[in-house]
């Protein structure tokens, strides 16, 4: 398949400059090619060559002029011959497995390292693909039908990485059964439901939370049960937390902001400490994204009001 047709896929929806197609593309969940300029605009000249696409240019006051594209009565038709031919068989493409083929050259911790990596990288991915799903951005709704129809495709690429996300655990697990590591590296956590609103609780961690990919983890674990809050108790963060040059704290509360997580962390004064990082804490105080309090009872309120 080309980048032609899924163009005029695309224009069969709305009329569109070649920057529109190319926002498209980047946001797309499926539509997998790159969206470069130079591909884009190569696309539009041959299908326009070709008769399938028309372009006028409009000329706006006070910003620059832009093309727009239009599908033909002959693109329509290009399109519809190709949405009657036969489907090609899915195309399976990991260069991972190519990487994890030879990985027995390697040691117990780094190979373990390894697949802890592409764990992380599966989630990341599951997270970015649930997102794109949420805020369905550039999703023709045309029709109940296909309403349904673009609902199943993104259904099928978060179904996807969550059996990426599970095979690569399994093979962790058998892998290191003797070792126990997936007990070993579980969060204590606790689901909490007031009311009818529900947070995460993390109560402590087997390894202190420390980095982006421990954000992850608790944005992957947000996801996996439907929630969009958190507390994590003093207990569960490094000492990196707490010391700003590390550039741990804003790393992983910006992960927080960035997926939609409201995140209460409970500490006590004296850890906050002076200088710097109490600077900061009393600016977060002020947000609505993170804000640190001593008390349970005092952060709880606050994630569920």
């Amino acid at each position: 398949m080309s980048i032609q047709l899924a163009i005029l896929g695309i224009l069969s929806w709305k009329s569109s400059t070649g920057y529109e197609l190319k926002k498209i593309f980047e946001d797309s969940t499926f539509m997998y090619w790159s969206g470069n300029n130079n591909q884009i605009y190569k696309a539009l000249l041959s299908l326009e060559n070709d008769d399938f696409v028309t372009s006028e240019v409009i000329h706006q006051d006070n910003s620059p002029s832009k093309k727009v594209y239009t599908l033909t009565e002959e693109g329509l038709a290009e399109l519809r011959n190709w949405l009657v031919s036969s489907p090609e068989a899915p195309e399976i493409k990991k260069t991972f497995l190519v990487q994890l083929a030879w990985s027995d050259l390697l040691n117990n911790q780094e190979l373990s390292e390894m697949l802890a990596k592409y764990e992380n990288e599966v989630k990341l991915q599951l997270i970015m693909q649930k997102e794109k799903y949420r805020r369905a951005l550039h999703t023709p709704n045309r029709s109940p039908r296909e309403s349904l129809i673009w609902e199943t495709i993104s259904e099928n690429m978060i179904s996807t990485y969550n059996n990426e996300l599970n095979w690569i655990r399994e093979t962790r697990q058998r892998l290191f059964e003797n070792e126990n590591m997936e007990e070993k590296e579980k969060m204590n956590h606790q689901i909490r439901e007031v009311e009818g609103k529900k947070y995460i609780e993390v109560i402590s961690s087997p390894e202190p939370l420390s980095s982006e990919n421990h954000a992850l983890d608790i944005i992957s674990l947000c996801w996996e049960h439907d929630i969009t809050a958190i507390m994590i108790h003093y207990a569960a963060l490094s000492e990196d937390f707490f010391k700003l040059k590390t550039k741990v704290a804003g790393n992983m509360i910006q992960k927080f902001i960035n997926y939609g997580v409201q995140t209460a962390a409970i500490v006590p004064q004296e850890a906050i400490g002076k200088g710097r990082f109490k600077e900061m804490a009393m600016e977060m105080n002020m947000g609505s994204h993170f804000r640190l309090y001593e008390s349970k009872e005092e952060a709880e309120k606050w994630l569920l009001k």
